[in-house]
């Protein structure tokens, strides 16, 4: 196992998924820690550098959304959900709660690596500041402002923002967003993009029944409105 590679979190209270996760992610290259409970997830957290999270939402101790919860509000590192759990419901509940990716059991391994790997490759933008209205976003940062209050984006949340900011006064098809977003990854659909929006909107929209920056254009996509 490579030190030098990428520090992966698993957390689950299943021994033998750990072990499963742990073996094929190692064989990848990639660093892993790993945590039985909510509690020893975010003392290894605490502890280590840790560049992505596999989570489980069912815990014996807390819940893997506080743990997603609590993690979120001390850094930015892609949280991808994994549980048997597979109502619609609870995969809105894991992506409002600030996970990027959810998973459900059973899953494939190579579906997970690939997940993982999309996750990684994500390129942080840097540049000058923008700004529109009420809304900031200092790409040097990563920083996003409405009203001068700082607003906490999820890192799927922010990436979303980018890109629809990067191409203001175009179309951005949902074609365009899985590539440059989830990088044509397994199993990402317009349902997926719309949870997504509707967070991203609620957290930057001044009103959200009556969206400022980011217009839908049914059957087509999005469009980042230019102020005019």
């Amino acid at each position: 196992m490579s030190k030098k590679g990428p520090h992966i979190l698993v957390v689950d209270d299943d021994k033998g998924i750990l072990i499963t996760l742990r073996s094929s992610l190692e064989q990848n290259g990639y660093v892993v820690y790993s945590a039985e409970s909510g509690e020893e997830a975010l003392e290894v957290f605490a502890q280590h550098r840790i560049d992505l999270i596999v989570l489980d939402l069912k815990l014996p101790d807390i819940s893997g959304l506080e743990v997603c919860k609590k993690v979120r509000e001390q850094a930015q590192v892609p949280i991808i959900i994994l549980s048997v759990k597979d109502t619609e419901g609870d995969k809105v509940e894991a992506l409002s709660s600030c996970a990027d990716d959810y998973v459900s059991k059973p899953f494939s391994m190579l579906e997970i690596l690939a997940r993982i790997t999309a996750h990684l490759r994500r390129s942080h933008t840097t540049g000058p500041i923008f700004s529109s209205g009420p809304l900031t976003v200092d790409f040097s940062q990563r920083s996003v402002q409405v009203n001068g209050h700082e607003v906490d984006l999820t890192p799927t949340e922010y990436e979303i923002l980018t890109l629809m900011i990067e191409n203001r006064g175009r179309i951005v098809t949902p074609k365009m967003l899985i590539s440059k977003i989830w990088r044509d990854e397994f199993g990402i659909t317009s349902h997926n993009i719309h949870v997504h929006m509707h967070y991203l909107r609620k957290k930057i929209e001044p009103d959200i029944a009556a969206p400022r920056f980011i217009l839908t254009l049914p059957r087509v996509g999005y469009r980042f409105k230019v102020d005019d």
